[in-house]
């Protein structure tokens, strides 16, 4: 995680703008109560950022954070008489978070029952298996990142690959270094271009502010990200290829690829209920989470059926077992509510005045192209959610093409420094040693040349 303190003081240099929007909103902008929200905002990011060296969970500080910038707010318009406003603006924040809360958890569900079934180990032991060089696997972790992005987060996508890489590249500390790097920057260019592939591209299909297919346009200018700095450090791989280790191949287990197709056939549902039915997606995940459970109650009579065969070992039945609700206990709840933290928190700030100060310089005086291109540089320091939550809550009058240039810069932002991104950070723990801030700092050059050149395919395929 990375330092809010950069946009904060953007925040505080333009507090001479404050205006109200609304007439019966407060502008708290000059007020102590607001200077106070900004102080603890940015001192709870900066728990965040020290969450390795202090073994404080992220959603900690930014949970007590969001709390107090509401009692503040609530202590400020009680005391001009209001009673209402803070309690609908605070509603208002909470169902934005709720619809964000029961779309991950569905995904999140899904990909664990994955990861149990050994979908994802499978993919991993075929991979080392296979006598690839050095350059080949480094394509292919890469290509695979990009793609399986797209579908699962990027989170879980880079840290399957990264496992591909420590186990092949044990005896080349540089091939790790440049993989690792390479499956970040795919990652990340690989979720932009899907609302399934990361969290920002997520909140802006829920939003309403693009369409389903409408990501689809920023596939190419998400290949240009990846492909053009992948190319240039690819000379730099070494050269030959990894011994392989005569590990036994595990199989996935029963009712794997079953799972796999109720995962696309929920996606198609979240999909249809928005296209079709004018529904929120998040009504479409939820349905699909039906259908795992009644596929584990299928597998739970299928189990019963064994287990009354004296022919059948009691192992082999009970290892179709499939758990749904021990997979939703391991989901990643410190990620959950710290979103909840930043999306009421940013919601606070927003409700003071500061997102409209900060809107009206970006996308007033700077214009929407260089405001947008602005997000993603600040993404690569400041985490992109709470980056994206800024801009939805700002809501600029954009056309498509903006919001999908916002989406690409957002998304692939966060490939320019290792801890721009949720695959950067936890690849530099699962690397250890390997890959670091500053091996990965030492590329940035080439991946903004990557930053640019998906920039200015979008303008040339979608201006």
């Amino acid at each position: 995680m990375k330092s809010f303190s950069l946009l904060a003081m953007l925040l505080l240099s333009f507090s001479a703008l404050a205006v109200d929007e609304l007439p019966d909103k407060l502008n708290l902008t000059h007020h102590w109560v607001g200077y106070s929200a900004i102080g603890i905002f940015v001192l709870a990011y900066l728990l965040v950022i020290l969450e390795e060296k202090l073994n404080l969970r992220k959603s900690k500080p930014v949970l007590l954070a969001a709390g107090i910038i509401w009692i503040l707010i609530a202590f400020a318009y009680r005391a001009s008489g209001d009673t209402e406003s803070t309690e609908l603006a605070i509603r208002r924040n909470f169902l934005e978070y709720a619809e964000l809360f029961f779309f991950l958890l569905v995904a999140m569900t899904y990909i664990n029952t994955m990861l149990e079934r050994g979908v994802f180990s499978t993919l991993r032991y075929w991979l080392v298996k296979k006598e690839f060089s050095y350059r080949a696997l480094f394509w292919i972790t890469g290509i695979l990142a990009f793609f399986l992005s797209a579908v699962a987060d990027n989170l879980t996508t880079a840290l399957i690959m990264c496992a591909v890489v420590l186990v092949t590249g044990k005896e080349k500390p540089k091939f790790i270094s440049l993989a690792c790097i390479n499956i970040v920057i795919a990652a990340n260019a690989g979720g932009a271009f899907s609302p399934f592939g990361d969290i920002t591209t997520l909140m802006v299909w829920q939003k309403g502010q693009l369409a389903f297919g409408a990501f689809l346009n920023l596939f190419l200018p998400s290949v240009a990200n990846y492909l053009i700095p992948a190319f240039i450090m690819q000379f730099y791989i070494p050269s030959g290829r990894p011994q392989t280790d005569s590990e036994e191949v595990q199989g996935m287990k029963k009712g794997a690829v079953v799972i796999i197709s109720l995962f696309l056939l929920t996606i198609v549902t979240a999909v249809s209920f928005q296209n079709f039915l004018h529904l929120p997606p998040v009504f479409g995940m939820m349905t699909g989470l039906a259908y795992l459970k009644i596929f584990s109650y299928y597998m739970s009579l299928k189990i019963k059926a064994m287990l009354a065969d004296p022919g059948v070992p009691d192992a082999q039945a009970h290892e179709r077992k499939v758990d749904v609700f021990a997979h939703i206990a391991n989901a990643e709840w410190d990620t959950l509510l710290f979103f909840y933290g930043v999306i009421m928190a940013v919601g606070g700030l927003g409700f003071m005045g500061y997102l409209g100060l900060v809107s009206a310089y970006m996308y007033g005086d700077l214009g929407p192209t260089n405001a947008n291109v602005l997000v993603g540089l600040l993404s690569s320091i400041v985490d992109n959610i709470p980056v994206m939550y800024a801009v939805l809550t700002m809501e600029p009058q954009m056309d498509q093409f903006q919001w999908l240039l916002v989406t690409l810069t957002a998304g692939v932002g966060g490939s320019l420094l290792s801890i721009g991104s949720a695959a950067g950070v936890a690849l530099m723990g699962q690397a250890r040693g390997h890959y670091t801030f500053f091996s990965h700092l030492k590329w940035t050059p080439v991946i903004a040349l990557g930053y640019v050149g998906g920039i200015l395919l979008h303008f040339f395929i979608n201006g």
